[in-house]
């Protein structure tokens, strides 16, 4: 097993007091096999023929490619950039909120067909795919999850700057979720996957925040 670890770190950004956590204090589930952190960037070689699906229309389960994650309460927003050397058919890689392995999302870039596609897989016991055709080949993208209540909203951008909706999703409420990377190659021998500048950024809970505004 390669694995290399270099000492530069990536900072979230957090409101009230919250400790600040490193990329190295993240946890792997599925750990590939070649994988290393250096210049607050995480880049992996995704496992050969791994995935997360749920039975719908295929009629397989898996739960085995590449996550890594840190844990997070309450309503917050993540994001990250990322950037793959896309091969095969299904390579794909993106943001993941998991609360276990029949409750999760995972949302990013998926190669299809030749075809770059904004994809968004959305799992409560079985499995739902929804895709966005790009007319380009962009360098990167940019996948933001915004977690509010029992909804998570999932934006792309590819700037920082001006984020598009692609989804609006349930997941359980007031729940721990596991919150990182994830990157899978269902039909192919894996690829290369960077994942740079991400953060999660904690949001006010809005029902305490409507109590407060009652109970003043």
């Amino acid at each position: 097993m390669k694995k290399i670890i270099v000492a530069s770190f990536a900072v979230f950004s957090f409101f009230q007091g919250t400790k600040a956590q490193s990329l190295e204090k993240m946890t792997w589930f599925n750990e590939p096999s070649e994988w290393e952190i250096k210049d607050k960037k995480l880049t992996m070689t995704v496992t050969p023929q791994s995935d997360y699906w749920r039975i719908s229309h295929y009629g397989f389960t898996v739960d085995d490619a590449p996550f890594y994650y840190s844990t997070y309460g309450g309503e917050f927003e993540a994001k990250v950039k990322i950037t793959g050397d896309y091969k095969a058919r299904f390579d794909q890689m993106g943001l993941m909120l998991r609360v276990d392995e029949e409750n999760y999302i995972k949302a990013g870039v998926e190669f299809v067909d030749g075809k770059f596609n904004l994809s968004t897989v959305v799992t409560h016991k079985t499995s739902d795919w929804s895709v966005i055709v790009l007319d380009k080949t962009p360098p990167f993208v940019w996948i933001k999850a915004v977690r509010r209540l029992d909804a998570v909203e999932i934006f792309y951008s590819f700037d920082d700057k001006e984020y598009v909706m692609m989804r609006n999703a349930h997941l359980q409420d007031n729940i721990p979720v596991k919150v990182g990377f994830m990157a899978a190659s269902p039909d192919g021998k894996g690829f290369k996957a960077t994942f740079e500048n991400f953060s999660v950024k904690h949001l006010p809970d809005q029902r305490r925040l409507e109590w407060l505004k009652n109970n003043q």
